[in-house]
């Protein structure tokens, strides 16, 4: 699995249970740079929809905002994301439901033999109790880790995209919705079958060591709006494994473009705010609403 991808798919696990959550280290300012993240918009005569794609997970102090985001978000009577977390101990509750089940073997044997010492080392460096990642479901361990070791290097959800969105727009007084439930998302993940799982928990113990820098090169293509580059580490991914695109990436799409293909019978205009891999390459949000005959069109 592409460890990009892997550490993508862990801003989903933003619900990390309590007690399993390693502290972040303070965060290092990042001085702040020219941004053009991409943005599209599908419209008609009286409906516009801005298409914004989202990191889960940035540093602190990062600006990527600018006029036309802006301007964008200033028109939006709502924001719409992937999803609306508004109770976290709900979302925990879901998460223990969903995500542990007694009788599981132990997450070192869930991977080959070669690959235990790195998976140890990274659960020992993001401070995860061992004891409590036995007890998880091979996805709901694979998210923990994964999002335990980015914040572990400064990156957090507090700061990502779709918490300044919400932020922003609750302070305008507007709604924010989600396309999904919470527990929709990790009914995904839990979902996937064990083969799927272990390939996803292999990822994230073969990657850690690049975890950071393939991260941060995430991010930069993301703000210079390099759809293309964040495609091309999609398409890696999605060739290893059929089941995770299918689940994770391809139908979800589908669901998104259908959803506001219907909303497109309603004047107004949305923000609609979802990961940047959902808006790039083939059978992506745009490009499944391009071929069903509507207008898209990128504002940068």
């Amino acid at each position: 699995m592409n460890r990009t991808l892997s550490t993508l798919l862990a801003g989903l696990a933003l619900f990390a249970c309590s007690g399993c959550e390693a502290k972040a280290p303070p965060a290092k300012p990042v001085a702040p740079t020219i941004a053009k993240p991409a943005l599209w918009k599908v419209y008609d005569a009286d409906t516009t929809v801005y298409l914004f794609g989202t990191i889960h997970l940035l540093p602190k102090g990062m600006q990527w905002t600018d006029a036309k985001l802006n301007g964008a978000m200033a028109q939006s009577q709502d924001l719409v994301l992937e999803t609306v977390i508004d109770d976290p101990a709900a979302l925990g509750a879901i998460m223990t439901k969903l995500g542990t089940s007694p009788g599981l073997p132990p997450i070192l044997d869930r991977v080959p033999p070669e690959t235990r010492p790195k998976l140890k080392a990274v659960i020992d460096k993001a401070g995860l109790p061992m004891k409590v990642l036995d007890g998880m479901e091979t996805w709901a361990a694979s998210l923990v880790i994964s999002t335990a070791s980015l914040r572990a290097t400064g990156l957090d959800h507090d700061e990502g995209a779709e918490a300044q969105l919400t932020a922003a727009f609750k302070k305008a007084g507007k709604p924010v919705a989600g396309l999904e439930t919470p527990a929709q998302q990790l009914g995904y993940f839990d979902g996937l079958s064990e083969s799927a799982q272990r390939k996803f928990l292999v990822s994230v113990a073969d990657g850690s060591e690049r975890m950071e820098k393939e991260f941060t090169a995430m991010i930069g293509a993301w703000r210079k709006g390099d759809v293309k580059q964040i495609a091309l580490t999609f398409d890696d991914e999605m060739r290893d494994s059929a089941e995770l695109a299918d689940t994770l990436l391809y139908n979800r799409n589908a669901r998104w473009a259908a959803w506001i293909a219907q909303r497109m019978d309603k004047p107004g205009t949305v923000f609609v705010a979802v990961g940047a891999g959902h808006l790039a390459g083939k059978k992506s949000v745009e490009d499944l609403l391009a071929k069903k005959g509507f207008k898209v069109a990128r504002v940068q």
